[in-house]
C-alpha cells in the first residue's frame, strides 16, 4: 500500500508541474501577443492588427505589401522561435535572438539583415538605454524594443494617413525613417539640455564653488552618454551602408550617418566649452590665492623689522642704554612707524598690491 501512495503521489506531482507550466506557457504568449502588432501597408491599403495567437502572424515576401512587425520586450525567445520558424527565416536569428546582450551588430543573413544598437532613453534625466534590435528585408521589418513606448508615433501616424512617400517604399526606408527618428530624437533633446546648460553655466555666471562644478560636471557626464549613444549609432548605420541586400536600397543612410557626425561635433564643442570653464573656475581659485598669499606675505615682511626691534629691547641686558634714555620708547615707536610707512612705499613703488 505504501508503494502505491507513493506512485500516485509522484503522478500528481508530475501533473501538477505539467500544468503549471503549461500556464506559464500561456501567460508568457498572451504577454508577448499584448506587446505585439503589425502594420500592413502599401502605396493603396493600410491596415494594423493584434494577434490572439503566435499561429497568425505571417511576415509575406515578395509581394507589393510591406509589413511592419513592433515588439515590446526582448525575452520572448519561444515565440520568436514560432515566428521564425512558420515564415521560413533564418533559423540563424534564432541563436542571434537567444543573448541576452548584444554589441553593435549588422550581419547580413538569407535576404535579410539582423541589427542590435543600444538606444538611449532621453524621457528622464538619468539617460539609461536599451537594446533595440531590427531583422529587415526590403518586404518586411520587424522591430524588438526592450520597453514599451518609443519615438516612432508619427511615422505610424504617416503610415496611416498615406502622408509623404512612406508607403510608396519598400522596408528599408521604413528602417531609415525609424533610425533618423531615434536621431531627431537625440538632437532635441541636446538642443533642449544644451539651452537650459547655458542658461545656467554661463560665463558671466562662473563661481568658484562646488556647486558651480558640480554643475559642469554632471552636464559632461550627459554629454559623454550622448555622445557614446551616437557613436554607437554610427557604427551601426556606417555598417549598413556597406551592407548589399537583394532588393534594399542603402544611400538613405548616408544622410543619417552625415546628421549623427554633425551631433557628435556639436557634443565635442560643448565638451571643449565647459573644459575652458573648467580651467577658468582653477584659474580664479589660483589667482584669489596667490591674493591671499601676497597679503600675507607683505604683512610679514612689514612686520619683520618691528619684530626685530622688539626683540632687541626686550633682552634682559642691564648695559642697554636706550633703556634708561626718557624719550627711547618714543623714539623706538617713531623709528617702527617709519619703517612701516617705508615698507609700503616701496611696495607701492614696485605695484605688489
Amino acid at each position: 500500500m505504501q508503494i502505491t501512495i507513493n506512485k500516485n503521489a509522484s503522478y500528481y506531482k508530475k501533473k501538477y508541474l505539467y500544468l503549471s507550466n503549461l500556464q506559464l506557457f500561456f501567460m508568457m504568449e498572451n504577454e508577448f501577443l499584448d506587446n505585439t502588432n503589425i502594420i500592413s501597408y502599401s502605396a493603396n491599403n493600410y491596415e494594423k492588427t493584434d494577434f490572439s495567437d503566435v499561429s497568425q502572424i505571417t511576415l509575406s515576401q515578395g509581394t507589393d505589401t510591406i509589413e511592419w512587425l513592433n515588439t515590446y520586450g526582448i525575452n520572448f525567445y519561444d515565440d520568436f522561435k514560432k515566428i521564425i520558424y512558420q515564415n521560413k527565416l533564418d533559423d540563424f536569428l534564432i541563436k542571434l535572438l537567444s543573448e541576452e546582450e548584444h554589441s553593435n551588430k549588422v550581419i547580413l543573413l538569407d535576404d535579410l539583415l539582423f541589427i542590435t544598437t543600444r538606444v538611449l532613453l532621453t524621457e528622464n534625466n538619468k539617460l539609461d538605454s536599451e537594446q533595440m534590435i531590427f531583422i529587415a528585408s526590403k518586404d518586411f521589418l520587424w522591430s524588438i524594443q526592450e520597453r514599451s513606448g518609443d519615438y516612432f508615433g508619427w511615422i505610424r501616424e504617416r503610415l496611416e494617413g498615406n502622408k509623404g512617400i512612406v508607403r510608396k517604399k519598400k522596408a528599408d526606408y521604413l528602417l531609415f525613417l525609424l533610425l533618423e527618428s531615434i536621431i531627431d530624437n537625440y538632437q532635441d533633446t541636446y538642443q533642449e539640455n544644451a539651452e537650459l546648460s547655458a542658461h545656467k553655466l554661463n560665463s558671466t555666471h562662473i563661481k568658484p564653488t562646488p556647486e558651480f562644478t558640480s554643475l559642469v560636471e554632471k552636464r559632461k557626464q550627459e554629454l559623454f552618454n550622448f555622445k557614446k549613444a551616437t557613436l554607437s549609432l554610427r557604427d551601426t548605420i556606417i555598417k549598413l551602408e556597406k551592407m548589399e541586400v537583394e532588393g534594399f536600397d542603402v544611400k538613405y543612410f548616408s544622410e543619417l550617418k552625415e546628421q549623427t557626425s554633425n551631433l557628435v561635433s556639436n557634443i565635442d564643442f560643448e565638451l571643449q566649452e565647459l573644459e575652458s570653464k573648467i580651467n577658468l573656475i582653477f584659474s580664479i581659485q589660483g589667482h584669489r590665492l596667490n591674493e591671499v598669499m601676497k597679503t600675507l606675505t607683505i604683512l610679514s615682511v612689514v612686520f619683520i623689522p618691528l619684530t626685530f626691534l622688539a626683540g632687541i629691547y626686550g633682552m634682559n641686558f642691564e648695559n642697554i642704554p636706550e633703556l634708561k634714555f626718557e624719550y627711547g620708547y618714543f623714539i623706538l615707536l617713531g623709528v617702527m612707524i617709519i619703517i612701516t610707512i617705508i615698507s609700503v612705499w616701496y611696495f607701492k613703488r614696485k605695484k605688489w598690491f
